[in-house]
């Protein structure tokens, strides 16, 4: 495929209904998923405002509640500016779901996800539109894989190979040929992306594989090279549970009807939790001679401290506890509920086995009641989330 002009490109591209009406005529909302982008919104608008001219678009900001005042700002420049709307979204995050929303919060008829950070180029919006206006495409891409695409201003090339496995195992897992599957900068129709809405997962970054994944119809897709800059300012929300994020996501595409999702991440941490106690409490058995009620005690202390810490960085990542005071708290909640869930396993199993079950069936079965209250009750008072 060719690769686009990077001189910035004429308004024709967008409709000039009314052209000093603001949103009149609007075909193109571009949804900005937020979290800590002050400092990069204005210039950012004024990029696109260069790429797009004065009319027939809207810029939806959908931001995480940030910290550092980026629905201010926002507020502030949509006094301004009638073309920019603010979603501030308070008690959830996640790229995914911020996408979601501002896809189904706008009346235009065509939308595009892109970041906020400056590392995607706005002037591509003018291709990305005419091919799926056009029906060319139901979904144009930003490719960093496509041939002329660039990712040398990244400076990332750790970053740029987990990518390039992303993509390979994305392609296997869906079957979506596509160079980059993981891109988050891509447009479609608004009416295709509403259609899917209610089936998709909404976990993790990468709204446009679960997208791709849900549709029962094979979307068209065109990719336009992609010159993946280093970000403008601030720092990436992207740390090192995105590749489980991304695990996750293509875990629920494939079996979160059968089990849903959150709970087999909390399930998998707990998991991991059995075999922390294994190991705390043949520390203190075998090397400190502690005798067996006081480290099967500090062993499950120790492992309920571990499932608290790995869920909070893993399996409510959106939910994430940050502050000092907030983890304490949540750190205090999880122990009491899981110390409730432990008085159940164990009624409950001891009840079956003295009306006779077998006593590997009778824990399984105790395991299995605790788990579902653990879950219960650590996501409505830990983490908020029922």
């Amino acid at each position: 495929m060719p690769r686009p002009k990077t001189s910035p490109p004429q308004f024709s591209a967008i409709s000039r209904t009314a052209p000093d009406s603001g949103v009149a005529g609007l075909e193109l909302a571009i949804i900005l998923p937020t979290l800590d982008e002050r400092d990069n919104l204005a210039p950012l608008l004024a990029r696109i405002a260069e790429a797009l001219g004065p009319t027939g678009w809207e810029v939806l900001v959908v931001d995480d509640n940030s910290a550092d005042g980026t629905a201010e700002e926002a507020r502030r420049l949509a006094l301004g500016d009638s073309r920019i709307r603010v979603l501030q979204r308070i008690g959830r995050r996640g790229l995914s779901s911020a996408a979601i929303e501002g896809l189904c919060a706008t009346a235009a008829p065509f939308a595009a996800v892109m970041d906020a950070d400056h590392q995607h180029d706005p002037r591509l919006l003018v291709p990305m539109l005419a091919a799926v206006r056009s029906g060319e495409a139901d979904v144009a891409v930003a490719s960093r894989f496509a041939e002329g695409a660039s990712m040398a201003d990244w400076g990332r090339p750790d970053r740029e190979r987990l990518s390039g496995f992303a993509n390979r195992l994305a392609r296997r897992l869906t079957g979506v040929a596509l160079s980059d599957p993981m891109s988050g900068y891509f447009l479609l129709r608004t009416e295709t992306a509403r259609t899917l809405a209610p089936r998709l997962s909404a976990i993790g970054f990468k709204i446009l594989l679960d997208l791709l994944a849900t549709s029962e119809k094979t979307l068209k897709i065109s990719e336009f090279p992609l010159d993946f800059a280093a970000r403008r300012s601030g720092e990436s929300k992207l740390d090192r549970a995105v590749a489980f994020d991304f695990l996750a996501g293509l875990y629920d595409k494939s079996f979160g009807r059968l089990i849903p999702t959150r709970f087999a991440m909390f399930g998998t941490v707990g998991a991991l939790g059995v075999l922390v106690h294994m190991a705390v409490l043949y520390l203190f058995l075998l090397t400190a001679g502690t005798a067996f009620p006081w480290a099967q005690a500090i062993a499950t202390f120790g492992a309920m401290t571990f499932n608290f810490w790995l869920n909070n960085f893993l399996t409510y990542r959106d939910r994430r506890l940050t502050r000092p005071g907030a983890v304490l708290r949540g750190w205090l909640s999880f122990i009491a509920a899981c110390s409730v869930g432990a008085f159940a396993n164990v009624a409950v199993a001891t009840t079956l086995y003295d009306r006779g079950l077998h006593e590997v069936a009778a824990a399984l079965v105790g395991i299995g009641i605790g788990s579902v209250w653990n879950f219960a009750l650590s996501s409505r008072f830990v983490w908020g989330r029922y």
